[in-house]
């Protein structure tokens, strides 16, 4: 084997494990929650930083940290028959000021800084024909009641 063989080797050695590195640290980042706002009829939106890529770490996520949204932000909210969606969004650059176009105002806080990019990482909705639901990017889940997490398939949906 060659110097200039055994260079190469050695530098994308190198770039691989740097590349790993950095993506085994954006899997074990912490969510950032950034803010909660509440709206009628059992919507809420939830505006994080750092949330997991995969629909399995969002899923896992949310099983995990149901309970702390519960108690420190109050969310879910659930309607007056028991359902309810939260969605996450990324709060990328912050907010902003409606621009009349395609971006999630709050109407509980005042203009003109009170609007953000729609960008939405995940949901959760809950009823009670369904159940459980998970909508990602990918598609959709659904949480069965002996605890196994099914992906919908559209067949599946509109029966």
């Amino acid at each position: 084997m060659t110097a200039k063989s055994k260079k190469t080797r050695y530098a994308l050695l190198l770039i691989s494990l740097g590349f790993f590195g950095y993506c085994l640290w954006l899997s074990i980042r912490p969510v950032n929650i950034i803010a909660a706002h509440h709206r009628e009829y059992g919507f809420s939106s939830v505006l994080v930083r750092n949330f997991p890529f995969t629909d399995k770490g969002k899923i896992d996520w949310w099983l995990k940290n149901k309970d702390m949204l519960k108690e420190k932000y109050d969310i879910p909210k659930p309607d007056k028959d028991g359902s309810f969606t939260v969605t996450f969004w990324l709060f990328g650059e912050g907010y902003k000021e409606g621009d009349g176009y395609d971006r999630l105002c709050f109407n509980d806080m005042p203009p003109p800084l009170n609007c953000i990019d729609k960008d939405a990482a995940f949901s959760v909705s809950n009823s009670k024909n369904l159940g459980a639901i998970f909508t990602t990017y990918d598609g959709k889940y659904q949480l069965q009641k002996n605890g196994d997490i099914v992906r919908f398939t559209d067949e599946f949906e509109f029966k």
